[in-house]
């Protein structure tokens, strides 16, 4: 006589073996699921982007792209961004909305060292949508007084700004914004190993086409451009978000002495701190991209001190050490170290 333990059993069995069956021909699917590539000019730079799908998704990805650049972009006359700097009225949508409430935000955690109103100063010194000669002291305090996250604000309906010749520049959050919202539009085609890249904002999920996590390098910061292809480590990115600013890809002489571009809101000069490079880890890639622009603004011990209240965050920080290149990085980005 069969006791209720067996009984019980056999009936478990036929479930158990249609998981084990279902478990085999999912992992199989996946296997000979195959990875589409595409990659092309957007935001002033390319983008690169793997994903594991059956279908070519490349002119939904560009849609949705093409999105963000119709919200953020100040090179799209048309945008939204750049109407409000010409300070037409118009309604935000929800794109342009995410992005500037979260960069008020971090402007509010960095004491300002991120703020999407540098537009004035960043065109000054070169840098910006308009050309620029070599400004002096006169000009540079000629637009501070249109400087500060403070003085735009949104009122439920439309962006406020205090002073009509306040401008808004997103350009150090937008790309990251941009890779977030196709990995969004990815992960809700219900794809599970990927890498989206713009202009060297990355996110990653799952696993590559060699079947091996994501591993991405990080660019050692050299002035040269024939030696910009060496890497100073190779970081394992998967689930994750990346992002890195530094001041050796975007630069020039003046007189002897280098301007880069990254410019500090509250002198209103490109900043001469010592960090070289800043990468910045996080689950998102716009919060990646601000805060790396933000550490270079700050400087290595401020972005050390900010690090420390935001363990969210992990960072590799290459810097200059009175001539020589250092290397400090958050102690929970330590397993993800390859080289």
């Amino acid at each position: 006589m069969e006791t209720p333990q067996k009984k019980k059993l056999l009936w478990q069995l036929p479930f158990l073996v249609l998981l084990i069956v279902g478990t085999v021909l999912i992992i199989r699917q996946q296997r000979n699921t195959p990875y589409q590539h595409c990659s092309g000019p957007i935001f002033g730079t390319v983008y690169n982007i793997t994903y594991q799908c059956d279908e070519d998704l490349q002119e939904q990805i560009e849609a949705r792209m093409h999105e963000v650049d119709s919200a953020l972009s100040m090179f799209n006359k048309q945008s939204i961004i750049s109407r409000i700097n010409r300070n037409e009225q118009v309604k935000p949508n929800t794109m342009f909305l995410d992005v500037f409430n979260l960069a008020q935000h971090i402007s509010r955690e960095t004491d300002g060292a991120f703020d999407i109103t540098v537009a004035p100063l960043v065109n000054i010194w070169g840098f910006g949508f308009t050309n620029a000669t070599m400004p002096d002291q006169q000009d540079v305090d000629s637009v501070m007084q249109y400087i500060g996250y403070q003085k735009v604000s949104y009122d439920g309906h439309s962006i406020r700004k205090q002073d009509p010749h306040v401008m808004l520049d997103c350009s150090a959050i937008a790309k990251g914004y941009g890779v977030d919202k196709v990995a969004e539009l990815l992960e809700q085609k219900g794809i599970q190993n990927y890498l989206v890249e713009i202009g060297g904002e990355i996110v990653s999920r799952g696993v590559s086409d060699k079947r091996l996590p994501w591993k991405i390098g990080v660019t050692k910061p050299v002035d040269n451009p024939e030696a910009q292809s060496e890497l100073q480590t190779v970081l394992n990115v998967t689930d994750k978000a990346m992002a890195t600013s530094g001041n050796y890809r975007n630069f020039y002489y003046q007189g002897g002495k280098k301007y880069a571009h990254t410019v500090d809101p509250k002198t209103g000069h490109p900043v001469q701190h010592n960090i070289l490079s800043a990468t910045v880890l996080s689950d998102k890639c716009a919060q990646a991209d601000a805060y790396a622009t933000s550490f270079m603004v700050m400087g290595l011990k401020r972005a050390q001190q900010l690090l420390k209240r935001h363990p969210e965050l992990m960072a590799y920080l290459i810097y200059d050490d009175k001539g020589k290149m250092r290397v400090w990085y958050s102690p929970s980005l330590k397993d993800k170290i390859q080289k």
